[in-house]
């Protein structure tokens, strides 16, 4: 990519803004000129390595870097490997954060797990009403902490798991089970086999 039409566009500009001063406005321009372009260059760098991140993560685990060719600037693009490249419905492979941007830890990058008919279904019966994890699958932002995304990982791994199926199991089950000890105790109606009644009083 050529940076020197963009300079040399600013150039122009600059010269005539500068044209209907005085001599020694023109002179300052001048010697401004040299000393500009330099800042010009930089800045558009700059924002070049901004829009590289920012597409590389979206792209991930595919990349697209900025490199220099004397003083213009080259993208190098390497896309995923068929084996890298995640599912159609299926958000980005965990083991393959984007890059940082805006301070943000790559750790801490957003993670879209999905629930999909797939994976971690139950199924349901011919001509019935499907089941909740058989609902259309929903998106959230999940950012965990480094270490916390390696034991991720490393669990679903074990048993053979997308990080994304692994995920959707172990919050349903806790979420079954949390359900389960909150729920309230019904009490058998007297009379009923089971229910135990007492009396207090003398027997003459």
């Amino acid at each position: 990519m050529e940076l020197a039409r963009y300079v040399d566009s600013l150039r122009q500009e600059l010269s005539g803004v500068v044209e209907t001063g005085d001599e020694a406005t023109r002179e300052l321009a001048a010697r401004l000129v040299t000393p500009l372009s330099s800042a010009v260059r930089l800045t558009l760098l700059d924002a070049l390595s901004a829009a590289a991140d920012e597409i590389t993560q979206e792209l991930s685990p595919g990349a697209v870097e900025i490199r220099l060719r004397g003083l213009d600037p080259t993208f190098v693009v390497t896309l995923p490997t068929p084996e890298q490249r995640p599912d159609e419905d299926l958000p980005h492979d965990m083991s393959h954060p984007p890059h940082a941007r805006n301070g943000m830890a790559p750790s801490m990058a957003p993670l879209t797990p999905v629930t999909t008919a797939e994976e971690g279904s139950t199924s349901a019966t011919e001509g019935g009403a499907p089941t909740k994890e058989e609902s259309a699958p929903s998106r959230i932002n999940f950012r965990p902490p480094e270490h916390l995304k390696a034991r991720i990982e490393a669990a679903a791994g074990r048993e053979r798991l997308s990080v994304n199926a692994w995920l959707v199991r172990s919050v349903s089950g806790l979420l079954d089970a949390h359900e389960h000890d909150h729920r309230p105790e019904r009490r058998a109606p007297r009379g009923t086999p089971g229910s135990s009644q007492s009396f207090t009083g003398w027997v003459t």
